[in-house]
């Protein structure tokens, strides 16, 4: 660097990172639901990405929130269940 050079000159190693996308558990469950076109129910989500329940639903909730993630529940049986499917914008960003 510089005498001229000033901190905001170098390129940050961490440019075009999206906050939402690369946190370690988020990228995970983008990454597998990628792979499943028609979704996963959370119980399958929570296996695949080694997750708590809670962590799991906090993480989809700011997924949900951006627009990554469509979130559906309802019943198979009597048993409540939870779907969780990849949206056009989230498969998109995720590409990008």
């Amino acid at each position: 660097m510089t005498s001229d050079s000033t901190p905001n000159d170098i390129g940050s190693a961490f440019d075009g990172i999206d906050r939402v996308l690369h946190e370690k558990a988020r990228l995970g469950i983008l990454t597998s639901l990628l792979a499943q076109e028609k979704g996963l129910v959370f119980n399958e989500l929570r296996e695949l990405c080694k997750l708590t329940d809670g962590n799991l639903n906090r993480h989809l909730h700011t997924l949900q929130e951006a627009g990554l993630v469509e979130i559906w529940k309802g019943l198979k049986g009597k048993r409540p269940q939870t779907l969780v499917r990849l949206t056009a914008e989230g498969k998109s960003r995720f590409i990008e």
